[in-house]
């Protein structure tokens, strides 16, 4: 099923940047999915046609089981993903990006480490790490949350999760955005040589660091996946994949929606307050960071049959653009969506995904958010804009600020 759209939906526009929910509003407005020519994809943009979708028994991330070789690799060429040697074998081929038995084997060789059990033991140490950014920064009148806070928490939580050296961890936050920069629709030579490169640069980083964990075994999860290679649970470039993934994962969403969660407690003061008032309310805040700007707005399927999806048949292989950022802002699931309500209760948002690919990291990500938060309302008084032009990322798979200007006043 294909067809001409008089959608007027520019994704790589300066106004989608700054603010997307009209347009996604506009979308929600319209009956059925809508057709995406750029992309090659049905939009959906309500919440319950996500959820269909997303839920769908007959829908896959990848077009391995639904598609010859053949049929695969003319789609690549057609969307600029060929000869990408690296990125092909270690990105385009994930956890996030399999299905079934594959994913099912992946998956379990890291949950573990990632339950809310095991994740609330890094919290002394997550804490120790962010009195100590904040012990540095606290003489600064002024700093670009982003920058100079925001960009070295997550990444360096998760790399000591996996075991990576705090050194190494501001390298690898640029490999993770040069590579994960082209996964959005602007797919230019220029940018596939970025990614590809950065994608080589990595391997052969994280090729170094096993070895050295083969060598020498350490309590992280680099050396727990060498163990469920010996066992025969993943191969070598699955081992490398998955590495990859949580490390990029674990940069990039995060650092993202920190940055929107703070604009929205600037946007919103007498949330801020509430919040400084009542820090009980933090958890619920943190979720609804998440479902305000949902850092990752945009993600896909493919039906594996010919069937009826959101009220409309669809040919087998259709592919499906699932928008969770205008999902989490549909009033039918949410009343004043567009409010930011720090007590939001209940919210059942949808920023993580559902059923199988439900985000691994969600717990720990909403560990880091509720840390960096509560520290920075405890210790700082006064925090307030510095410029009031705050510019958001191009795209429509990202979302949040490219730098965010605070001045603050110490408690």
């Amino acid at each position: 099923m294909s067809q001409k759209s008089d959608l007027e939906f520019n994704p790589l526009s300066d106004a989608f940047a700054q603010d997307p929910h009209p347009f996604y509003a506009a979308l929600r407005a319209k009956e059925g999915l809508t057709y995406f020519e750029d992309f090659d994809v049905w939009l959906a943009a309500r919440f319950d046609d996500v959820s269909e979708i997303v839920m769908g028994e007959h829908m896959v991330r990848s077009m391995e089981h639904i598609a010859s070789a053949e049929e695969i690799a003319k789609q690549k060429r057609h969307g600029n993903w060929h000869d990408m040697p690296h990125h092909s074998r270690f990105v385009q081929f994930s956890l996030l990006d399999s299905d079934g038995d594959v994913h099912d084997r992946l998956r379990k060789q890291v949950f573990k480490l990632f339950t809310p059990v095991m994740v609330n033991k890094l919290r002394h140490e997550i804490q120790v790490y962010v009195d100590s950014l904040f012990d540095y920064l606290a003489e600064c009148e002024e700093i670009d949350f982003i920058e100079d806070l925001a960009a070295h928490i997550p990444g360096h939580i998760i790399g000591r999760i996996l075991g990576v050296p705090d050194a190494d961890c501001p390298q690898l936050r640029i490999w993770s955005e040069n590579i994960v920069q082209y996964f959005d629709i602007d797919r230019s030579d220029k940018r596939k040589d970025l990614a590809e490169c950065n994608t080589t640069e990595f391997y052969h980083y994280l090729s170094d660091l096993k070895r050295q964990r083969e060598a020498a075994p350490k309590d992280d999860l680099i050396s727990v996946m060498i163990e469920a290679q010996r066992a025969g649970q993943m191969n070598e470039d699955e081992f490398i994949s998955t590495a990859m993934l949580i490390l990029m994962a674990g940069h990039g969403s995060t650092i993202d929606v920190l940055g929107s969660g703070m604009h929205a407690l600037l946007k919103f003061p007498d949330q801020m307050q509430r919040l400084r008032d009542d820090q009980s309310l933090m958890k619920t805040a943190v979720q609804e960071m998440f479902r305000y700007e949902s850092p990752l707005p945009f993600f896909h399927r493919y039906v594996t049959q010919e069937m009826d999806v959101c009220g409309q048949r669809f040919e087998r292989g259709t592919k499906f653009g699932v928008l969770y950022g205008s999902a989490n802002r549909d009033p039918k699931q949410f009343p004043d969506a567009d409010a930011f309500d720090v007590g939001r209760s209940p919210n059942w948002h949808i920023a993580f995904g559902r059923g199988a690919h439900f985000c691994l990291g969600n717990h720990l990500a909403r560990l880091d958010m509720d840390i960096i938060f509560s520290t920075l309302l405890r210790r700082f008084s006064r925090i307030e804009l510095a410029a009031e032009d705050v510019r958001y990322k191009r795209g429509l798979s990202v979302r949040g600020p490219d730098a965010l200007k605070i001045r603050w006043s110490p408690s």
